[in-house]
């Protein structure tokens, strides 16, 4: 055979064993959903379950299974309700024809009493477990009294309270549970006392097993041990031992001679638990060397070989139990790495729901700002040109209308006239209406009424100004809006590109952090990591509440500073909230520099309020802003415009928006909320706490000077002061700081205060280079002084100097290195 017919019938019988494996599981799955649609939608698992409890006794005479679990799925299904009831009687019959009896009187009873009190509406379904408490204590009394013919024992009336306070508890146990026998789906996982009512329900199901056997071998101890280790398998050692207690409890209740089962199925559940790692061999192994122990100290060596095949076939029956089966049941228990992964994924579900509605808001955002950011595009010649037509049209109405040289003017000299009336537009004086003497003779050659077309012309220009004027007002309108709501846009762009990011695992990288900190000797309860990019560290730990005097910055942070290989401090601290509890402590990156501000300002005149505002904001992001605004004027008004220009700008800044269109947006609000004339400076500095690049932004404000050593630099820009113009553009300054430099910004009353000075800037430099000392209030102070001094004391205008000292971070507490170097940031 040829190589190529070869190759060609080895890929033919890969692609036919690729098929059989695909239509082995289709076929699988095909009869797994035929088997859920057979147990859970046709009610087949109700049917057996009913059956088994129907049959269920506790202390070899009490029934307290039946009309609970009845009533249970008489609330919650009634359409499964006959078929329920056929099933109980049916498992009745199997034990004694009084049993089946008592269950078919307390069943009647409560349907006919249950319908009565409904139609009287006074049948709330809390009241269930009370009401199914006392027709259990009427019914069993009553079968008392007529089996014995004489009066109640103290012992009936006990026995008869035992079996109704138990009915009481197993109606919340079974509503709790049944559903998982009708629908079998769930999207909540369950709660811990959800997961001990289903182990309830299971192990009483199981009581209905007992007496049976096959070849020797005890039915209800291999399906007891198989529930043991299937829970153990599933959950872990935890839930696997609390399976064996309760399921030990009810059948030693059932029988008395399983009451050493207790021991052998809590010892199988931790054993199987703790041994899951080994996959189902592990947990298998766990309940035989538990059935060995428990065996040679409970029973004799016949009885031992017969558990510990009873133990065997609950391990085949483990082997045989489907994995998808399993994987569910998992995804249902709380602390399972499936119920983990499920709650990992509705997270990220969630998370891509909102990344997509604040993607969806930032488009709409940014669709609106392009259809406000156009005005231009509907302002062109034409429209100019129709304005003045207008124009025109209703200055000869008012003129030209009933002139006899009309014809003459408007039609053999159009173009003439038209020209003619345009330059009388242009060259109007607009407060008195005259014209220059040129065009004025022009206008009188040309037209026989020149007064009364100077007057109307003269009156329609105001009006046309004002429109004018009013559109101008209007594209400035849309121009903010389309600014803001492009903003807006990015600020939300920002926001879903934030949301979107996952957090990383760092799973490696927490235990060998954790192990670094705890060799060294400090008591760590855990430690989780959000992000490890330098400049951008992000750790969590928990530690106890005796550490009160300051282990986290003195130890903690530096230990983590050495193995991160940057510095770490403490941002924030959570104290605890209950004795002997923890306190969660967030470390962070320490900024590469800080900036420490000095402030001086005083009104005119000495008096208590000034024109002058200043701020200092720390915004997100690592950036620091220093702000001067001066108002026009002094006292109350000045005080107020540059107050709320300064509030303006610091919500505008710190919701994320870039300081070019906060300042443009500040801009327009101020010039189109009113007509008077509100106008005040700006002097913004935006200053970068990693890279110390700083950004100037001045906007009619005076000079402001970098001093660095005995270089004075001075940073200047022609900005007019805001409200002003309703349309201005503005220059940014940018400049690379260095560790050390002095910031110095001052509004006008300082920089134009010393008397008896020709050149402000030289005078300014000359003082800051004279300076002994870098102290950032120091220097305002002094500044100020002099200032102050030049005129005697008087203070002639509102005064205000901002200092700022750039220095490199150095923390409180130097790193202390670890003996054992940990390369965190490289750990995979």
């Amino acid at each position: 055979m040829e190589k190529g017919d070869q190759s060609m019938v080895e890929s033919v019988g890969t692609a036919s064993l690729q098929g059989t494996d695909l239509d082995f599981s289709s076929g699988l799955k095909r009869f797994q959903q035929k088997m859920e649609y057979l147990f859970l939608q046709k009610g087949l698992a109700l049917l057996i379950v009913s059956v088994l409890l129907g049959r269920a006794l506790i202390l070899s005479q009490l029934t307290p299974f039946a009309l609970p679990f009845f009533a249970a799925i008489f609330m919650t299904r009634r359409k499964n309700a006959p078929l329920v009831l056929f099933g109980l009687l049916a498992g009745s019959l199997t034990i004694s024809l009084g049993n089946t009896l008592f269950i078919f009187s307390t069943c009647a009873i409560f349907l006919v009493s249950f319908r009565l009190l409904e139609r009287l509406h006074v049948m709330p379904i809390k009241a269930m477990p009370y009401y199914v408490f006392f027709i259990s204590f009427f019914t069993k009394c009553l079968f008392i009294y007529a089996g014995n013919g004489q009066a109640f024992t103290n012992y009936d009336v006990f026995m008869a309270a035992v079996e109704a306070g138990l009915s009481l508890v197993l109606v919340f146990i079974f509503i709790q549970s049944t559903p998982f026998l009708t629908t079998g789906k769930r999207a909540k996982p369950l709660k811990t006392e959800e997961v001990i009512s289903l182990i309830i329900m299971l192990a009483s199901v199981m009581t209905g097993t007992i007496g049976w056997a096959i070849y020797g071998l005890s039915i209800e101890h291999i399906l007891s041990r198989y529930l043991v280790i299937l829970f153990a398998f599933t959950a872990g050692a935890t839930v696997g031992s609390t399976v064996g207690v309760v399921t030990g409890l009810i059948f030693s209740l059932a029988s008395m001679s399983s009451f050493y089962q207790m021991s052998l199925l809590a010892f199988a559940g931790l054993l199987g638990g703790l041994l899951k790692e080994g996959k189902r061999a592990g947990t298998a192994i766990g309940l035989l060397v538990a059935t060995l122990l428990i065996g040679i100290y409970g029973e004799g060596s016949g009885a031992l070989t017969l558990t510990m095949y009873e133990s065997s076939v609950a391990v085949i029956l483990l082997l045989l139990t489907p994995y998808t089966l399993i994987e569910k049941l998992a995804r249902h228990i709380p602390g399972t790495a499936e119920y983990a992964q499920d709650q990992q994924q509705y997270a990220r579900k969630v998370r891509d729901i909102t990344v997509r509605r604040v993607e969806q808001f930032s488009s709409v955002f940014e669709a609106l700002s392009d259809s406000f950011s156009e005005p231009e595009k509907w302002k062109d010649s034409a429209d100019d040109e129709r304005e003045f037509d207008l124009f025109l049209s209703n200055v000869t109405e008012k003129t030209c209308q009933m002139c006899f040289r009309k014809d003459k003017c408007w039609g053999e000299n159009f173009d003439k006239t038209y020209d003619l009336m345009k330059n009388i537009m242009h060259e109007i004086d607009e407060e008195s209406g005259g014209l220059p003497r040129p065009v004025h003779r022009k206008l009188e050659k040309h037209c026989n009424r020149a007064g009364n077309v100077r007057n109307a012309v003269h009156q329609e220009l105001a009006v046309y100004q004002a429109n004018q004027k009013l559109k101008r007002q209007v594209q400035e309108s849309r121009k903010l809006v389309a600014e803001q709501l492009l903003g807006v846009s990015e600020v939300m762009g920002d926001f879903a590109k934030e949301i979107k990011r996952e957090q990383n695992n760092h799973h490696k990288q927490e235990e060998m952090l954790l192990d670094a900190l705890q060799d060294f000797g400090i008591d760590i309860e855990y430690v989780e990591i959000y992000n490890l990019e330098a400049g951008s560290i992000d750790i969590d730990v928990m530690i106890p509440d005796w550490y009160g005097n300051g282990e986290c910055e003195k130890l903690i942070a530096p230990l983590i500073s050495d193995i991160m290989g940057e510095t770490v401090v403490v941002q924030n601290k959570e104290d605890v909230e209950y004795p002997n509890g923890y306190h969660y402590v967030t470390l962070r990156s320490a900024k590469a520099y800080v900036v420490e501000t000095g402030v001086a300002h005083a009104a005119k005149g000495g008096g208590f309020l000034s024109g002058d505002s200043f701020s200092t904001i720390e915004l997100g992001g690592g950036k620091y802003a220093l702000a001067i605004s001066d108002g026009m004027g002094n006292g109350e008004r000045a005080h107020k415009e540059s107050n709320e220009t300064l509030k303006l700008l610091q919500k505008i800044l710190q919701s994320g928006i870039e300081e070019k269109v906060a300042i443009k947006s500040i801009n327009s609000v101020l010039s189109l909320r009113t007509d008077d004339e509100i106008f005040s400076t700006l002097d913004l500095a935006m200053i970068d706490l990693q890279t110390i690049e700083a950004k100037f932004l001045k906007i009619g404000s005076t000079p402001s000077f970098i001093k660095r050593g005995n270089k004075i630099k001075k940073i200047e820009t022609g900005n007019l002061p805001i409200g002003i113009l309703e349309e201005f553009d503005f220059d940014v300054v940018t400049e690379q700081l260095r560790d050390g430099d002095l910031i110095v910004m001052m509004s006008d009353g300082v920089f134009e205060g010393p008397k008896h000075v020709e050149n402000y800037e030289l005078w300014m430099k000359r003082k800051l280079k004279e300076l002994q000392t870098d102290d950032p209030q120091a220097v305002s102070d002094l500044i100020m002084e002099e200032v102050i001094r030049t005129r005697s004391g008087v203070i002639q205008d509102d005064m205000t100097i901002v200092t700022a000292k750039i220095k490199r971070n150095v923390p409180k507490w130097a790193a202390i290195p670890v003996r054992k170097k940990t390369a965190l940031s490289g750990a995979s």
